[in-house]
């Protein structure tokens, strides 16, 4: 097979891209000859190993995949021999090309390759063939049949077994607690070399993803995850390579680099996350469910998350400042703070609001929902200060909460009525 020509630096394209959401999840209807999946490897000086790793991937799939496929090799601006070594795969392996790029970096590389490719599961994988490839086919199995939309290989599940040093496995660990507590990511393993995702999927994220390194994988992920998609994770075998040339210490200052940006622009509401979300499913119940994705049990869990977070947030402050101050003040400039953050995780958290609309509007709207609560706790204290004139700390605080439960009740009723109002009800009231 010809070697093909792709764009030096593709930034994703595609119908996708434009407003609405992504359409249930269905499974594939491949043309006839048309491969199902593209697996894309990354190389980078990789002369020796690159023709019997890409020839043992050609074996296995061959073997094993009972769909058409292909294997594209994406040389990221090698210095040595390997354009002639992938040009001489693609013209001597059957469902082989390659194509060359002209800067380094992996997620450049994956942009590229995926935003070109016609195969409707995209996925790559390391040179090395560090993961058994016994796992590619439970990798993509849930994409073609539409239960997933991006699917990751763990080498951190309990069914994993992995062979690598003690160092990797520290970085890889320490790496995946930073993103739990930082950007609250519930996936397993971001950089593990061994993803595939649907196409349609690809065409709607990948705009929104401005990583071109190692960092890409994250993003990538992040993103997916919190727009909602669903990501399967599978456990897979992995041996190391000991002459592996990334370079740790770069990677993981790059990679904190990526985390810090992307919780930044998710923090601000800078990303239309809403442009990739799905629907449940194809069955006509989803559907009809699918029309009130803001249920009253859903706001109710959500709210009582975000609301005992915020009253530990108003306690602490309350005890921090009443010792420089009196109970009022103390109890105003702590109910004050704990009532903004509030706001700002009900919107997003609780009814599901992102980006920049109306926030400014909302929190002067929550700020007469606060005005409420201080008015009932404030009422509160004056009616202890006038029963005790020395009231014990205890008491305040026991007091407090009793006060702040019931201002909690009015406050999620006024938040669902009046701040954060389904605003789809009367549509879907006409069309009754």
């Amino acid at each position: 097979m010809p070697t093909d020509a792709f764009p030096k630096t593709g930034t994703g394209t595609g119908s996708g891209t434009g407003t609405g959401t992504l359409p249930a999840r269905a499974p594939l209807a491949p043309g006839p000859g048309q491969p199902v999946l593209d697996v894309v490897i990354p190389v980078f000086n990789e002369e020796k190993d690159l023709g019997p790793c890409v020839r043992r991937l050609h074996e296995h799939l061959t073997r094993t995949f009972p769909y058409a496929f292909r294997i594209t090799i994406a040389d990221n601006a090698s210095t040595d021999r390997t354009p002639e070594v992938a040009a001489g795969l693609a013209r001597s392996v059957s469902a082989v090309r390659s194509t060359r790029l002209e800067e380094k970096g992996r997620g450049r590389a994956l942009r590229t390759v995926w935003s070109a490719s016609d195969a409707p599961v995209l996925a790559y994988m390391d040179v090395d063939l560090s993961t058994d490839l016994n796992a590619l086919l439970p990798l993509v199995a849930p994409l073609i049949s539409g239960h997933s939309d991006l699917a990751i290989g763990t080498r951190l599940a309990p069914a994993s077994r992995v062979v690598r040093g003690a160092k990797r496995e520290f970085v890889s660990r320490a790496y995946n607690l930073i993103l739990r507590s930082s950007l609250a990511a519930r996936f397993s393993d971001a950089q593990c070399g061994f993803k595939a995702i649907r196409r349609d999927v690809a065409e709607r994220l990948l705009p929104l993803v401005e990583d071109s390194g190692w960092f890409f994988d994250t993003e990538l992920l992040v993103l997916a995850e919190r727009a909602g998609l669903r990501i399967h994770e599978v456990p897979v075998d992995w041996v190391d390579d000991p002459d592996s040339t990334v370079h740790i210490v770069r990677t993981a200052t790059e990679d904190l680099k990526g985390v810090w940006r992307v919780g930044r622009a998710l923090a601000v509401g800078a990303l239309p996350l809403d442009r990739i979300a799905r629907p449940f499913g194809d069955d006509p119940r989803d559907r009809a469910l699918s029309g009130v994705p803001r249920g009253l049990a859903r706001q109710l869990m959500g709210f009582c998350a975000v609301g005992l977070a915020s009253t530990l947030l108003y306690l602490a402050l309350y005890s921090a400042l009443r010792s420089g101050a009196g109970p009022q003040l103390a109890n105003g400039t702590a109910l004050l703070l704990s009532a903004l953050a509030n706001t700002a995780a009900n919107r997003r958290l609780t009814f599901g609001i992102r980006g920049r609309d109306r926030a400014v509007r909302h929190q002067a709207q929550g700020l007469v929902v606060f005005a409420i609560g201080l008015a009932l706790t404030s009422g509160s204290l004056a009616a202890l200060g006038a029963a005790t004139t020395a009231p014990a700390h205890g008491t305040e605080l026991a007091v407090l909460v009793t006060a702040n439960l019931a201002a909690t009740v009015l406050r999620f009723l006024l938040l669902r009525a009046w701040v954060f109002p389904d605003r789809s009800a009367p549509a879907k009231d006409n069309l009754r």
